[in-house]
């Protein structure tokens, strides 16, 4: 029986990063893995939880455990916040014991973080990728803390050719994005967004590598501010990159 994954875009990838997307597509797709979209997909309502506004992000869970929730196989995510937000969150919006929490629950059992459902779920780490290049790996924190993925973006990322890993002083410390932190203690976002430059400069990589766009973003700005050639890429950017020769 093949594998079957919903795809959970996200907004910021949706808006952002669709070449993420299609990377995320080609890779499950070349893993053998029958992949769903179901079209009626809306935010899951992270922006509104963290803010405080649980009542607005009830009713954003509702719909979509209404569409997730109707499909079936596994769900797969190119953002650990995301799905952090659905797995571990989405039960408290609800009563225990009521079916939207028994719901919330059922679903995020099958919700998985990108790196997470190959390793993991797949047993995959090679997935024919190579990638001439220095590149160094910045934990998300949602990823790392909420889901407890540690080291399985780095198992994948061990495995590409021609890719040399360099550790990033610092790995854990968040990057200052935090979503609605940013917003609100900007100075403090931006002393932290300064800090992680300055220790992925340090590495002397080509790249620096993140599992959550909001990361990204905010890394990107930073090196950019700071006048420096490192790229900021998703981790399916470098997976879907090359091919090693057959």
């Amino acid at each position: 029986m093949s594998v079957k994954a919903q795809l959970f875009i996200t907004c910021l990838a949706e808006q952002f990063f669709p070449n993420v997307l299609r990377g995320m597509v080609d890779l499950l797709e070349r893993l053998g893995v029958q992949v769903a979209f179901p079209r009626e997909q809306t935010c899951c309502g992270q922006p509104f939880f963290n803010s405080g506004y649980r009542t607005q992000a009830r009713k954003l869970a509702v719909k979509w455990l209404d569409v997730f929730g109707a499909t079936d196989g596994f769900i797969v995510s190119p953002s650990g916040s995301c799905v952090d937000m659905v797995c571990h969150h989405f039960p408290t919006l609800f009563p225990p014991g009521s079916p939207e929490h028994r719901r919330a629950t059922e679903v995020g059992a099958r919700t998985f973080e990108f790196s997470q459902f190959l390793v993991n779920q797949l047993k995959v780490a090679d997935v024919g990728a190579r990638f001439p290049g220095k590149v160094t790996y910045h934990a998300s924190c949602h990823l790392l803390r909420g889901l407890g993925a540690r080291e399985e973006p780095k198992a994948l990322l061990r495995r590409v050719e021609a890719l040399e890993l360099i550790p990033l002083p610092g790995e854990e410390t968040c990057c200052g994005f935090g979503g609605v932190f940013s917003v609100i203690y900007p100075e403090v976002s931006t002393s932290m967004m300064e800090a992680k430059v300055r220790a992925i400069g340090s590495t002397g990589a080509d790249a620096v590598v993140a599992c959550d766009a909001g990361c990204i973003m905010n890394i990107a700005g930073g090196l950019r501010k700071a006048g420096s050639s490192v790229r900021a890429m998703h981790l399916i950017e470098i997976l879907a990159a090359g091919r090693k020769p057959s």
